[in-house]
């Protein structure tokens, strides 16, 4: 291999070189495109983080409506800020496994009921009080209850005590489950002061930034913790703009106005690749692109008529059209071979004669009113809108009417009966059906009331048999797809850019968009 190109890549790196010009000089030599850009990420690992600077972000998701109350955050940009100044007890590793944020370390009892977090030491909140158990066990505390609006009630509800003991935060549990530390790493439930009762929203927290400006639904900016207890985060400043227009989003990076943005729009994630001083990066998981009914509010409270919808969508069309490839094909549960104990189904297909056979049983006439935004996944309108094609093949009429992007999160999804709406997924199959799908759950958001899924739930945190625990999930799997009130025609990967000035990204991080969210704090500027 040309010496000389090794040490251009080291150049492209320390920020002395633009990717662009070095893949033109490897060009000229006879490197292709994918030999060079392995050797930057080589000399980009070898000369290891740099320090200062700012990222810059284009996120799409927020509005002027939102909080940055932990309890109350809805979507990508509320994740993003609440990740700058904020820690969990635990979050996800690259490899789907758990490390240690706020507590270095945790332990079950033997049968899995009991839980203790052993909390790290010498660690403080960014107005500098130290870090306490007593803090630990009301933010947990602040999260449960019935008077809570929090979005972790659902996983809440199994706690029957938290109670700090010198250390340690003790979690009781009304009944064994293995997965229960993964559940601590949800991100609403963010350490506070004194749990963050006295104010949720003040942003004081123990995370690698402190939140100085703040313009909700429109920019954030975040300056290093200088008193943060680990080696994260490398830029000296964070900037979230919220940019909820597609076009505009992509233009932002293009022009340099932002150094990394979400939700590239699928159809045009291709050219936007082959833009100059821009990487597309995509990740395969467990987020899903769906559409929601209520299953207690007419006419959705008739199953045949949720069957008809059912059968009445394309999936295969709506992934080659809406996720342009970049994703797979759903089949009505929220739950794909991205999570451990997977079992797969027959897959449903588009079935015209199926779906009228169910709407005449439905005794239903007359329109179904379907409620879509661009802020509820990329090309949602569109989605919508094959929707109604396909239904209208069936004979089934769906109405379509477009809410305004602001807001969406706050008055129509979780609020009207019938939606465009996305999941991110979750860690563990317990997880997702417990925040989204048990009667009780707070942000079950199709009103799906159930007790034989929800006693099977129960039944497999305790079961220590794989195989049994695993046909227990297939079960609740086929109670969804049969008798819920999800749509879920597509499984949609994370599809996100950076430029050039900013290095550092890392493949397969498990979780959200951006790297878990945290591409911000791994990634650091080189030009």
């Amino acid at each position: 291999m040309k010496p000389e190109l090794f040490c251009r890549a080291a150049d492209v790196a320390f920020g002395r070189l633009s990717r662009r010009d070095f893949i033109g000089r490897a060009a000229a030599l006879g490197v292709g495109g994918a030999m060079a850009n392995t050797m930057i990420a080589d000399a980009v690992l070898a000369a290891g983080p740099m320090k200062g600077g700012t990222i810059r972000m284009g996120l799409q998701g927020g509005s002027t409506t939102d909080s940055i109350d932990p309890a109350l955050v809805t979507n990508q940009v509320g994740l993003m800020v609440t990740r700058m100044w904020g820690e969990p007890l635990v979050e996800l590793s690259d490899g789907g496994g758990l490390e240690g944020k706020v507590a270095e370390s945790f332990e079950g009892s033997s049968d899995a009921s009991v839980w203790t977090f052993r909390i790290r030491q010498g660690i403080t909140f960014s107005n500098g009080k130290t870090v306490t158990a007593e803090d630990v066990a009301q933010s947990l505390i602040r999260h449960s209850g019935e008077e809570s609006k929090s979005g972790a009630l659902g996983i809440m509800r199994s706690v029957t005590n938290v109670r700090a003991d010198g250390n340690d935060v003790i979690v009781e549990l009304d009944g064994p489950n293995a997965d229960l530390p993964y559940l601590m790493a949800d991100y609403h439930l963010i350490i506070q002061p004194g749990g963050g009762m006295d104010d949720p929203a003040a942003a004081i927290g123990t995370g690698p930034y402190v939140l100085k400006d703040v313009e909700m639904g429109v920019r954030f900016v975040a300056e290093k913790n200088p008193n943060h207890w680990g080696d994260f985060g490398n830029a000296d400043t964070l900037e979230v703009i919220v940019i909820n227009d597609n076009t505009a989003r992509v233009a932002a990076l293009r022009s340099g106005q932002v150094d990394m943005i979400d939700r590239v729009p699928p159809r045009t994630a291709g050219l936007v690749a082959s833009s100059p001083g821009i990487t597309v990066h995509t990740t395969a998981g467990p987020g899903h692109y769906v559409f929601i009914m209520h299953c207690n509010t007419a006419p959705f409270d008739n199953n045949d008529l949720r069957l008809a919808l059912k059968h009445g969508i394309n999936r295969q069309e709506m992934v080659e059209k809406i996720l342009s490839g970049y994703g797979s094909v759903g089949n009505d549960t929220p739950i794909n071979s991205s999570y451990p104990l997977y079992t797969e189904f027959e897959q449903r297909e588009y079935d015209p004669d199926k779906a009228r056979f169910h709407m005449e049983k439905s005794g239903h006439d007359g329109p179904v009113l379907l409620r879509t935004s661009e802020n509820s996944f990329p090309g949602a309108p569109d989605a919508a809108a094959l929707f109604q094609q396909s239904c209208a093949g069936a004979g089934i009429n769906i109405e379509i009417k477009r809410e305004p992007n602001d807001g969406y999160w706050t008055e129509v999804w979780n609020k009207q009966p019938f939606s465009t709406s996305y999941w991110g997924g979750r860690p563990t199959q317990d997880q997702m059906f417990t925040t989204a799908y048990l009667s009780s759950a707070d942000w079950n958001d199709t009103r799906f009331f159930n007790d034989t899924f929800d006693q099977l739930l129960f039944a497999a945190r305790a079961e220590i048999d794989v195989a049994k625990r695993t046909q227990m999930y297939a079960d609740m799997g086929t109670i969804l797809r049969d008798e819920g009130g999800l749509i879920c025609p597509m499984f949609n990967d994370f599809v996100d850019a950076t430029s050039d000035r900013i290095s550092g990204w890392v493949d397969g991080s498990a979780g959200f968009a951006l790297m878990n969210s945290y591409a911000p704090h791994r990634m650091w500027v080189t030009g």
